[in-house]
């Protein structure tokens, strides 16, 4: 059997091991290429071709892990604290003020790339306040999901790391172009957040202090630890200032590239413990705090790399690409960048992230490296469709913000999807104009 047949039917298997969730990412990670490397007559070569893919990887992960458990403990420490407290007494009773203090405030939170964290946070804080001025909800749902969506294209948030682990790229050599782009899309949510503002001010009209309960303009810390799912005790309120310029200092190393991404965030996390929790007892209960989502991430990566390593070992990648180029017609070609930025609408709203960036991403950039686009282009263009994945009936956190919110998801996609849209194409519009993916080569 040809490389391509085995390899096309190997990433059927696995998307659909995935999506039936018959699977979850790490085993069929695994499982699925051992089965196909046998079957492809590479038995004996099967480890050594897993390890090279791990090793490729072993950097993103090593990332990820320390940039999870850095910005955990900022959280823990309360850094979002006076962010908090600020937006909600600014607000006040002004419906415009309260959907871009909302994005202020998703957009700060989703910096640790965890999406139920954005979520409780906004519920907790927000929410109450949409709910008073009587703002509809489902403007709460778009503000909040779209500002994570833009945040979480950082080298450590879900996205990203996925296209990183499956084409073996630097994280940095995805991000730092992306800068712009996302400053864009960034500043159309904050513009669709002022105009939903707007239009719901015009709804409902202003509504005075007699009539609405006011908002308390301070957060004591038990609030703040309940808003943030924190331990109390862990808070370091003192320190904010120390916890802020270290963390804005990393910022500007990462995008600055001054060191390797997995040392900067080594260095951020071990500075953030010796300062804010300088007994060992209280490392040991921050770092065990949020080892758990650390551990995901980085076995998920790990699991990623063994998998490309066996696409790339056997053949199978190659085989696939050259079986797609036979059939693409010629002129087609030099736009694939565009085409795949495209084609990530339907593919990030129809299929999970991991079948997407796993099964499909790393063929589409092999075939586009026929016609001289880099590794590096595919997986942006393959990120700006990500808005309307947040609309995806197969992503679980959808389902945890409309039990939140009490709303149906399919209201949710009737109403947002027009928004979710024209954020795409934002994005699009604006990797083609700041150079960021080719429109053809």
């Amino acid at each position: 059997m040809s490389p391509a047949i085995l390899g096309f039917s190997m990433v059927t298997v696995f998307m659909i091991l995935v999506m039936t969730r018959r699977m979850t990412a790490v085993p069929a990670l695994v499982f699925v290429p051992l089965v196909f490397s046998i079957l492809s007559g590479h038995g004996l070569k099967t480890g050594s071709m897993m390890m090279e893919g791990v090793t490729q990887v072993s950097t993103t992960a090593v990332m990820l892990i320390f940039a999870i458990l850095y910005f955990g403990i900022m959280i823990d420490a309360g850094l979002f604290q006076p962010l908090v407290n600020r937006v909600i007494a600014w607000v006040g009773n002004d419906p415009a003020r309260a959907t871009v203090g909302h994005a202020t405030l998703a957009s700060a939170v989703g910096l640790d790339g965890d999406g139920t964290t954005t979520a409780l946070v906004g519920v907790s804080s927000m929410l109450p306040v949409y709910k008073r001025l009587g703002i509809d909800v489902m403007i709460f749902a778009v503000i909040g999901s779209m500002s994570f969506i833009i945040m979480n294209m950082s080298p450590w948030g879900g996205p990203a790391a996925r296209v990183a682990a499956s084409l073996h790229v630097d994280p940095s050599a995805l991000f730092v172009p992306m800068l712009p782009v996302a400053a864009t899309g960034l500043s159309f949510v904050f513009l669709l957040a002022w105009w939903f503002g707007r239009r719901e001010r015009a709804r409902i009209g202003a509504i005075g202090t007699a009539e609405a309960a006011q908002v308390d303009e301070t957060l004591d810390a038990n609030r703040i630890a309940e808003i943030f799912q924190a331990d109390p005790a862990a808070l370091r309120p003192r320190l904010i200032w120390f916890n802020l310029g270290l963390t804005l200092a990393l910022m500007v190393l990462v995008v600055g590239r001054f060191a390797p991404l997995p040392v900067l965030f080594m260095g951020g996390l071990a500075a953030a413990l010796i300062v804010n929790y300088p007994k060992l007892a209280d490392q040991r209960a921050r770092l065990t705090a949020h080892s758990g989502n650390a551990l995901n991430v980085g076995v998920m990566v790990l699991a990623a790399g063994a998998f490309t390593g066996v696409m790339a070992g056997t053949g199978m990648i190659g085989g696939m690409a050259k079986s797609i180029i036979e059939i693409l017609p010629p002129a087609v070609g030099p736009y694939l960048a565009v085409i795949t930025a495209l084609i990530s609408i339907p593919m990030n709203f129809f299929l999970s992230s991991d079948a997407f960036y796993f099964g499909v991403v790393p063929v589409l950039a092999e075939t586009a490296g026929h016609y001289g686009i880099s590794a590096e282009e595919i997986g942006r263009a393959s990120l700006l469709g990500q808005p309307v994945h947040s609309l995806s009936p197969l992503v679980a956190a959808v389902y945890l913000k409309c039990a939140l919110l009490g709303i149906e998801l399919g209201d949710l996609q009737r109403f947002a999807w027009k928004y979710a849209l024209m954020l795409c194409f934002v994005l699009i519009a604006a990797a083609l104009v700041f150079g960021v993916i080719p429109l053809a080569v």
